[in-house]
């Protein structure tokens, strides 16, 4: 075999190659992910930016969507206004942002640039630990009864539709038809 067809064989090959590490890491790191992992939601108690605190406990009875993210996550920051967008046209849905692993200051300033109107502080990552947030953004449905039922991680430019899916699945059970 002539050496010009196997440099070009061994190149296809490399090629291909790293097109499946591409297409993976993309999979992995930016295309959304959905995961259904029913589970009992873990209890939530958290400071917040506006005083009161968040209580999961005492939204018993309501769709829940909980936002994890980060204040340096690009994808966030894509993410956060189509979820605010959502609170803002949902106002009988709970939707409560979680700033995870980060100093108030920090999550003030950046709720202040994105018009967010309250925001939940995690700063020492025990809620997110609990709810198993291995990326960011992530969205976490927690139904009327305190289970989780969805779980949206990364990116992800139809989250309201899936959040508005979310809704329509439960509308009866938390009166929001």
């Amino acid at each position: 075999m002539p050496a010009f067809t196997r440099r070009w064989g061994a190149r296809a090959l490399d090629v291909a190659a790293v097109l499946v590490l591409a297409y993976a890491a993309a999979r992995f790191f930016v295309f959304p992910r959905l995961h259904h992992a029913p589970a009992a939601a873990p209890p939530v108690s958290l400071a917040t930016l506006a005083g009161p605190r968040f209580d999961l406990d005492r939204t018993r009875g309501k769709l829940v969507f909980l936002e994890f993210f980060a204040t340096w996550c690009q994808p966030c920051r894509a993410s956060i206004p189509l979820v605010q967008r959502f609170k803002r046209d949902h106002p009988a849905v709970v939707v409560e942002s979680v700033d995870v692993g980060e100093p108030d200051a920090l999550a003030r300033g950046f709720a202040r640039t994105f018009a967010m109107r309250d925001v939940a502080l995690d700063p020492d990552e025990t809620v997110a630990h609990a709810f198993a947030v291995d990326g960011f953004p992530t969205l976490v449905a927690v139904d009327p009864h305190g289970t989780i039922v969805a779980r949206w991680i990364g990116e992800n430019p139809n989250i309201e539709q899936a959040m508005t899916d979310a809704v329509a699945r439960y509308a009866g059970r938390v009166g929001l038809r």
